[in-house]
């Protein structure tokens, strides 16, 4: 999985390609612990996640929560396959989904 990020003040955009499972998880957990200081609001733009398991859901869940309590967290650009396991999973009720 590749991340890259541009930075704008107080909000960070994640842009994520390939796919977000056990393996690359860690990866996109320690990225986030190291690069969410100062921000308010958080977009990942999901258009080239290929494929994302239950371990992806538990990352982006945690950042979820943990920018619920200091600002907001948006999903941009999701491609029709993950966006199939957000609505299985009820994801779509509690993400701010674009």
């Amino acid at each position: 999985m590749t991340i890259t990020n541009e930075r704008n003040n107080e909000q960070l955009t994640i842009a994520l390609e390939g796919r977000l499972d056990t393996t690359t998880a860690p990866q996109l957990e320690k990225f986030l612990s190291e690069n969410t200081d100062g921000i308010k609001d958080m977009v990942l733009d999901l258009e080239k996640l290929e494929y994302i398991s239950s371990a992806g859901l538990r990352v982006i869940l945690g950042a979820h929560k943990q920018m619920s309590k200091i600002g907001s967290l948006k999903l941009i650009n999701v491609c029709d396959e993950v966006m199939e396991v957000f609505d299985m999973t009820g994801f779509t009720d509690i993400l701010d989904i674009e």
